[in-house]
C-alpha cells in the first residue's frame, strides 16, 4: 500500500500516525484510548492530503466511529468542533443560527428604555456560528465531526454540498460572506438508517469499520491497563464466542465493542480467580450485552 504518511510529510503537511493515547493523557483531556487500523489510518490521511473530501464512516453502532475524529483532533493537536444531528437538524445550524425571537424581545425593550437601539441594530449580536461557521473561521485547520447524519432529513447532506465544495457560506441576515482560511478536516458518520443521497456519496471519501476481532485485547488493555492478561482474554475469548454465535444466528443487534468495555469495566471489580471459573461455565451479567428480549431467550435456551 501506497505511504500517504511520507507523501504528507514531504509536502509539508500534518498526516495521522493512529498513535496509542497514553492513560495520563485520557485523563487529563477526557478522552478514552483508540486503536485504528492501519487501512483506517490510510483513509484519515486521505482525507487530510484532498482536503475538501469528506470521510465518510459507516459501521456497526458501537464500533468506534465517532471517537475517531477526536482521537484525530487530539494527535495532530487541531481544534475540534463536533456537530451532533438530531431528526430536527437543519444544515444551516453547522453554519450559523440567527435568533429572531432574542432580537424580536430586546427591540420591545428598547422601546421600554431598558435596552440600546445599537445593540438591536447590530445584527451581529443576534448571530451565533454553528461547528461548521466555527471551523471556517479558525486560523488553522479544524477537525469536525458530522455525527450521525442519517437521522436528519433526507436532504439536509445535499443542503451542505454547496458550502463543503466551495469551503464558503452567506450569513443572509447580514449578507456577509464567511470564507474557510483553511478547509477543516471533516468525519461523517452514518448508521445506515436511511441511504445517503448519490451527490453526497460522490464526494466523500468512505471507509467501512469492521468490527475488529484481532484488537479486542489491545482494546481492552489499553482501556484497562492494570488488569491482568489472562482474564483480558479469557473476557475477550467468550464475548467473540457470543458475537459469533449472534453473525450467525438471527440477531439483529450484534454485541459491540462498547458494550465489551461496559462488561469488562464490572467483570475485573470481582476476584479474578472466580471471575475465570465463572466465564467457563456460563455469561456473566448477561444485562450488559443483551439488548433484546428475544436474545435473552436465545441465550437462556443456549442458543446465543
Amino acid at each position: 500500500m501506497a505511504d500517504l504518511a511520507t507523501l504528507l510529510a514531504s509536502s509539508g503537511k500534518q498526516y495521522y500516525k493512529g498513535k496509542p493515547i497514553s492513560p495520563e493523557e485520557c485523563q487529563q483531556h477526557g478522552l478514552t484510548p483508540y486503536l485504528p487500523s492501519p487501512e483506517l489510518i490510510n483513509a484519515v490521511n486521505l482525507a487530510i492530503f484532498l482536503e475538501k473530501r469528506p470521510l465518510l464512516l459507516k459501521g456497526e453502532p458501537g464500533c468506534g466511529k465517532t471517537r475517531l475524529a477526536q482521537a484525530v483532533a487530539h494527535e495532530l493537536r487541531l481544534p475540534y468542533e463536533p456537530w451532533y444531528i438530531k431528526s430536527t437538524t437543519r444544515a444551516r445550524d453547522g453554519l450559523y443560527t440567527y435568533d429572531a425571537v432574542k432580537r424580536l424581545h430586546d427591540a420591545q425593550l428598547v422601546q421600554l428604555g431598558k435596552e440600546s437601539k445599537s445593540k438591536v441594530d447590530n445584527l451581529n449580536n443576534y448571530i451565533k456560528m454553528g461547528p461548521l461557521g466555527r471551523a471556517f473561521q479558525q486560523p488553522q485547520r479544524t477537525v469536525v465531526l458530522i455525527d450521525e447524519i442519517d437521522k436528519a432529513d433526507i436532504d439536509f447532506p445535499n443542503d451542505l454540498l454547496r458550502e463543503l465544495d466551495e469551503q464558503k457560506f452567506t450569513i443572509e441576515e447580514t449578507d456577509t460572506e464567511i470564507k474557510a482560511k483553511y478547509p477543516p478536516i471533516v468525519f461523517v458518520t452514518s448508521n445506515d438508517e436511511k441511504d445517503l443521497p448519490d451527490a453526497f456519496l460522490r464526494r466523500c471519501l468512505f471507509y467501512h469499520i469492521e468490527f475488529p476481532y484481532p484488537q479486542l485485547t489491545e482494546i481492552v488493555k489499553a482501556h484497562f491497563p492494570e488488569s491482568s492478561q489472562d482474564l483480558v482474554e479469557a473476557a475477550v475469548e467468550r464475548f467473540s464466542e457470543l458475537r459469533q454465535k449472534m453473525e450467525k444466528g438471527k440477531s439483529g443487534k450484534k454485541v459491540s465493542t462498547s458494550e465489551l468495555l461496559d462488561w469488562f469495566a464490572v467483570l475485573h471489580q470481582f476476584p479474578k480467580d472466580e471471575i475465570l471459573k465463572q466465564l467457563e461455565q456460563k455469561l456473566l451479567f448477561p444485562e450488559i450485552l443483551l439488548k433484546k428480549w428475544e436474545d435473552h431467550l436465545r441465550y437462556l435456551n443456549n442458543e446465543a
